[in-house]
């Protein structure tokens, strides 16, 4: 009884599952991308000098970025993204400043070490008392 049971439990949660497979109807319809952004970040206490921009609008995707060099030139390029890949151009702002190198001197010559006899202390002698 109890077999018969499970069984037609079986055949009941089958029947209640979707019929004919699984079908996925999209939410949302094709649409060719279209975005457009930009940030930017300036820190004059660490020199910290950065930014991006973009703009797409179906396949034509244009855009910037630029960094500040460690030799203080500020690097630019701008791109275009199209069926080809991406194509970018470089430029560069600015004069490259390097700091100058520090000198190396001869460092002074160690102190030599000198040797001290130790002070020397009277022996104590121990007697025991009353002897």
């Amino acid at each position: 009884m109890k077999v018969v049971a499970l069984v037609l439990s079986v055949v009941a949660l089958a029947r209640a599952g979707p019929q004919g497979g699984y079908n996925y109807e999209p939410q949302y319809p094709d649409a060719p991308a279209q975005y457009n952004f930009q940030w930017d970040v300036n820190d004059e206490y660490t020199g910290n000098y950065y930014g991006h921009q973009e703009q797409r609008d179906g396949p034509n995707t244009q855009g910037s970025y630029y960094v500040q060099l460690p030799d203080s030139r500020l690097m630019r390029v701008e791109y275009y993204v199209d069926e080809y890949g991406f194509h970018p151009t470089v430029t560069f702002e600015g004069q490259a400043q390097y700091p100058s190198a520090p000198t190396y001197s001869q460092p002074a010559p160690a102190p030599q070490p000198s040797y001290q006899q130790p002070v020397q202390i009277p022996s104590q002698v121990y007697t025991q008392p009353g002897k």
